[in-house]
């Protein structure tokens, strides 16, 4: 058992939040108990995560994507207020990291993606340091590529390019960053990775040469969660269980 404050000044320090602008709030977002013996880590602050929480008995929700993002309508009414309610009902604590825990050199989305996958990262770039470069050591085709992924991530990837190209040097960012294709293709990758596709990227992929893939946004996100609450679980010996959905996009 740890306290809630001191467990968040450590994740504060450890992930460098103070270091990111982000879309929305990272650490405490709904103050639940000031003890912490048992946390379920999630991707989402979905209902589903919540009610899986209650029936845990958890007193923390720790999750990627929280709450209160700055596209979001900020009336507490419908769902978010059933989520909210459910949290208060049942004093637990919602604490989230998005872009801080990205970017972890060890506990990181793209980190622990590359881990996965046997990437070796060689350095980061981008805003805030969020696009991961590097090599693919044993190297393959595209569609060698896709098929790694989908065995790995149970998610059938979306590719754009020549199936048959051959893939050695790749740049990588987990959840939606199809944004940062141009980044990548500045970088001189032979594929792009990342979690999600927009119809632009079908025509950069096919007159650059250069192949972008969609491994899912939720799929590419599993893992930084899941690294975090284990090096919790380290340092302050609390419980910790991961909610998977299984989310196709």
């Amino acid at each position: 058992m740890v306290g809630r404050d001191e467990l968040l000044a450590w994740c504060a320090q450890a992930l460098n939040v103070a270091a990111f602008k982000d879309y929305a709030p990272n650490g405490l977002q709904v103050e639940g108990g000031h003890t912490v013996r048992r946390i379920v880590a999630a991707v989402t602050a979905s209902k589903a995560a919540i009610d899986y929480a209650v029936a845990e008995g958890a007193d923390m929700l720790l999750v990627h994507h929280g709450m209160f993002w700055k596209s979001e309508p900020v009336p507490l009414v419908g769902w978010k207020r059933q989520r909210i309610a459910a949290l208060l009902a049942h004093n637990i604590n919602l604490v989230g990291y998005h872009l801080p825990l990205d970017a972890h050199p060890e506990w990181g989305n793209n980190a622990q993606l590359a881990a996965l996958m046997g990437w070796e990262t060689e350095y980061t770039c981008g805003e805030q340091g969020l696009l991961s470069v590097g090599i693919w050591p044993q190297g393959g085709t595209l569609a060698d590529l896709t098929a790694q992924l989908y065995g790995k991530l149970a998610r059938a990837p979306v590719a754009a390019g020549d199936m048959g190209r051959t893939i050695r040097r790749l740049a990588w960012c987990t959840g939606g960053a199809q944004g940062w294709f141009q980044t990548a293709l500045e970088q001189g990758v032979d594929a792009y990775v990342t979690g999600e596709i927009s119809e632009a990227q079908f025509h950069l992929a096919n007159e650059t040469g250069v192949a972008f893939v969609s491994a899912g946004h939720h799929a590419t996100e599993r893992y930084g969660v899941q690294a975090l609450a284990a090096a919790l679980a380290a340092q302050f010996g609390v419980e910790t269980v991961f909610f998977d959905e299984q989310n196709p996009a």
